[in-house]
């Protein structure tokens, strides 16, 4: 097995006087990937087949789930994980405002309204006090109907798409007790937390249901993908018929010498199935899973040491949780340079960087659509108008990691003179 890239650049000496772009991450794919893919191609199973079985059990026992199902993105996980309840219209949900809207949009797409709670200041994952204090203010419990209700809405409350920010699982216990009190499921969006573990236990298995992604940028990849993970022997049978068609169990089998033709639609799903392919990198990138998650640890680290004099804040990690460090993120402190002017210098630079994320709720749709507006979660719209996300990937050599902090030391010193004195 490959192990995770060279950490340190040959011949500095020689390097070109622009030195070449730095991306803001990059995919960890190797000769086995390679191989692998090839004997996928010579098995003529291209789409849903057996490495998609292999991948789903692989994935079930890394996470301690009893069900896993593969996925074409982590957005068809979070959409399953709803309509596998009858979340829809006449319902609520709540998330959070920090997110990519893939995790707002799959509430609309079913018909229901989304509830936003603000985040913690230190971890950005949703704030189990805030979200105490909307459901005392803004929701109702009808003990008759055992059902909490939006009080302007009177829609049913029904889950928590609880965010697992960058890698940091969230407080998920206070959270839980909070969905438990009131009837609600909670559904971990775990696009970021591959490889996460809360007070000993794996993400994947700290709710009812558990959606993670496998798109480029994250953790494993799979070029797309995603999968869904669950203890729910019901809830995982329904979604596995929803992601293909609603066509009866087994449906991939069809095309091979066990299968028939002969097949039943139980209700209108979705096509949502992995194929064979992208199962192919999923089982290669499972092995190296705890060396890229080694490195990520590693980079996060040098990071933290290299940039340690600056003024940034810096990602937390809490007591009792191990993140899986899918970004580093810092927050500009300085009074004198934006985050903007730091983006666009890292750019000269030939480095890349991003912004995780541009709050929900200052999206048009969903001001247009919902009535929210700026001013409505104070602490995520602070974090996002002064975070950035630093390049951060297992490939990065530990000369890469000391260009970032050079230039991000460069770029402060500019604005503030203190700091080159």
């Amino acid at each position: 097995m490959a192990t995770v890239p060279i950490r340190t650049n040959e011949n500095r000496d020689t390097l070109p006087v622009e030195a070449p772009f730095l991306p803001f991450s990059a995919p960890c794919f190797g000769i086995e990937e390679e191989q692998e893919l090839l004997q996928a191609l010579k098995s003529d199973w291209i789409t849903t087949g057996p490495r998609c079985k292999t991948f789903e059990s692989v994935f079930a026992e890394y996470t301690g789930s009893k069900y896993a199902i593969a996925l074409n993105s982590c957005t068809a996980a979070l959409h399953l994980a709803l309509a596998s309840q009858n979340i829809g219209v006449g319902n609520a949900v709540i998330t959070s405002p920090l997110t990519f809207t893939a995790t707002a949009n799959v509430i609309v797409h079913q018909g229901a309204q989304p509830l936003f709670v603000d985040v913690d200041p230190d971890t950005y994952n949703l704030d189990p006090v805030q979200l105490h204090k909307f459901i005392d203010s803004q929701c109702v419990w009808n003990a008759k109907e055992n059902i909490l209700r939006v009080r302007a809405t009177q829609n049913a409350v029904r889950a928590i798409i609880a965010v697992h920010y960058g890698g940091h699982p969230c407080a998920i216990d206070e959270i839980n007790e909070m969905a438990a009190r009131f009837g609600l499921s909670v559904i971990e969006d775990a696009a970021h937390a591959l490889g996460g573990v809360y007070r000993g236990r794996n993400v994947g298995t700290l709710g009812d249901v558990a959606c993670f992604s496998f798109y480029p940028t994250k953790n494993i990849s799979t070029g797309e993908g995603g999968m869904l993970t669950t203890n729910d022997p019901d809830l995982a049978q329904r979604a596995r018929v929803l992601s293909l068609h609603g066509i009866t169990k087994d449906a991939w089998k069809r095309y091979s010498k066990e299968g028939s033709w002969q097949y039943d639609v139980t209700e209108a799903g979705f096509k949502y199935n992995m194929t064979d392919l992208a199962a192919a990198l999923g089982l290669q990138q499972m092995h190296r899973l705890p060396s890229l998650l080694s490195r990520r640890a590693e980079i996060a680290q040098l990071y933290a040491a290299m940039l340690a004099d600056l003024p940034l804040q810096h990602p937390t990690v809490m007591p009792d949780v191990t993140s899986a460090w899918h970004l580093y993120p810092v927050q500009i402190l300085s009074s004198s340079v934006t985050r903007e002017d730091v983006i666009q210098q890292l750019r000269k630079q030939n480095i890349g960087a991003s912004v995780h994320f541009i709050p929900v709720h200052l999206m048009s749709f969903y001001q247009q659509q919902f009535g929210f507006k700026r001013g409505d979660f104070p602490v995520a719209e602070q974090v996002f108008d002064k975070i950035v996300s630093l390049p951060f990937f297992p490939r990065m050599s530990d000369d890469d990691v000391a260009r970032v902090a050079g230039a991000m030391s460069s770029i402060l010193e500019r604005w503030e003179p203190a700091l080159a004195s």
